[in-house]
């Protein structure tokens, strides 16, 4: 049992917060207009009274993470409806990030297991409780936020500039996936992270911090509950952080000492008649040394924090926007060669007039060139994709014999043919596209250039990576099914 003699005192002050908010509404309630494209660089260097004589290094740096994102919002708006509808997220979290950047948010994101004091911090930090704290751990179910105004802090130039401390669910909670997800978002969008641990960093812990590191932020190990501790285990405690854990990441003086939720202490309270008695009182929250780093950081590198933070986002976001534009032009494109391959497969087999097949055939291709052209944005047209797609056949030199041979049996047996020639002719038809297909996705796929490479390179490595045995099969089977359903053919 801990005595301590205190004098009585009257309760502490209320300090005023901001309404505690969800995540969907702190991190980024306004989302840009769809249809709006003016830039705001400019006018922020009005409304935030910069100077426009000098710019600061800082102020370049900011102006061009605006710029960057302005660009990246610019390429969403100018994807397709497919793309649009696979972007949806991206667009709201980079409308999100635009509206932090041009306020000069500052977003501190706090990590940590379950019952690390996570709330309790921020209930500390702020002054008053604005977080539930449960006794049992894993009460924080979302990632939610609220301003911290105590700081008085505001960035230089950005009058209206803020700072928002973001809780996020135990790292450690189970079921937690989803939450999970959500948590390193908010990690990605964050400027600074607090780490809370009340211990020794276990695994989990050693694991997510070093996680949250490669993202680059600067980021406070926060060692809470520090009152549990002796100041021999506290020291103790420091020097294996430092030299057995995060030493090679996080810089000593990055590690931060508190204690956000004291125990409470038996104290012996003396009245002034000399009496006694003795009474369970809560200290104070121990968080100034945490404060004190939070605003030395800010102080330092505040600006260059949120444009880099910004511009980093901005980059990811373009990647996930050029990744996915590729597998969705992928697989769009793979579809529509399929498709053909199975219609010229199917037209040219079963129709009985010799040469009229290949001619139908040579159309099917030509169609099938203009349809891929149009998935990569660019337009050809009916000429122009018969000479290509004849270039590619003559490029692969004996891939149309089948068709030729085919169409001559026919014409020398008056058609009599026909249902022998069927199969063959029409999976030699269709595997001929498939090639003609390939090699035009590759040619597209390069701005409309057979590169160093020229096509008889290109449809050469198309034929050595294709499995012919397996596309004839395919082939022949939907010739197969799609003939069966006429009464009229005979296979």
């Amino acid at each position: 049992m801990n005595n301590e003699s205190i004098p009585e005192t009257s309760e502490p002050s209320e300090v005023k917060s901001n309404d505690v908010k969800s995540a969907n509404e702190r991190l980024g309630e306004a989302n840009l207009d769809a249809d709006s494209s003016q830039p705001l660089a400019e006018e922020l260097l009005v409304n935030n009274d910069f100077s426009t004589t000098q710019e600061s290094d800082e102020l370049k740096q900011y102006n061009a993470a605006m710029g960057s994102v302005e660009s990246t919002l610019a390429k969403l708006r100018g994807c397709g409806e497919n793309e649009k509808a696979s972007l949806r997220d991206d667009l709201k979290q980079l409308s999100q990030m635009y509206q932090k950047l041009s306020k000069g948010r500052i977003d501190i994101v706090i990590f940590g297991e379950i019952s690390t004091g996570k709330s309790a911090l921020i209930n500390a930090l702020i002054g008053e409780a604005v977080a539930a704290v449960d006794v049992q751990g894993g009460w924080t179910k979302e990632i939610w936020g609220t301003s911290w105004e105590g700081t008085g802090h505001r960035i230089a130039g950005l009058d209206n500039s803020e700072i928002v401390l973001i809780d996020t669910p135990g790292i450690n909670e189970v079921g937690g996936a989803d939450r999970g997800d959500m948590a390193t978002d908010a990690a990605r969008r964050s400027d600074l992270i607090l780490f809370v641990t009340d211990s020794d960093l276990n695994e989990t812990e050693y694991t997510a911090l070093l996680n949250l590191a490669s993202l680059q932020k600067p980021i406070i190990l926060v060692l809470n509950k520090i009152d549990l501790y002796s100041p021999d285990q506290q020291k103790r405690l420091i020097e294996v952080l430092v030299h057995d854990r995060v030493g090679d990441f996080i810089p000593e003086d990055q590690i931060v000492k508190t204690t956000a939720d004291p125990r409470e202490l038996e104290c012996i309270i003396e009245s002034a008649d000399g009496s006694t008695r003795n009474e369970w009182r809560k200290p104070a929250p121990k968080t100034e040394d945490l404060k004190l780093k939070i605003i030395e950081i800010l102080e330092r590198d505040g600006l260059d924090l949120i444009a880099l933070n910004a511009a980093l986002y901005a980059a990811d976001k373009t990647d996930r926007i050029a990744s996915l534009r590729v597998a969705l032009r992928e697989k769009h494109a793979n579809k529509l060669i399929m498709t053909y391959a199975t219609i010229k497969a199917v037209a040219v087999a079963a129709n009985p007039i010799a040469v009229a097949d290949v001619l139908g055939g040579v159309a099917v291709d030509a169609t099938m060139v203009m349809m891929l052209a149009k998935v990569y944005g660019l337009e050809m047209s009916l000429e122009k994709a018969k000479e290509l797609s004849k270039a590619i056949l003559k490029s692969a030199g004996w891939i149309g014999i089948g068709e030729v041979v085919g169409a001559a049996i026919k014409f020398f047996t008056l058609t009599a043919a026909t249902p022998f020639t069927i199969l063959p002719q029409g999976a030699a038809a269709g595997y001929s596209s498939y090639i003609v297909g390939h090699a035009s996705k590759y040619y597209f796929e390069h701005g409309a250039s057979w590169g160093s490479s020229g096509p008889k390179n290109v449809v050469k490595e198309i034929l050595a990576s294709t499995d012919k045995q397996s596309i004839i099969s395919s082939l022949k089977e939907e010739i197969q099914s799609k003939l069966s359903l006429n009464r009229h053919a005979k296979v």
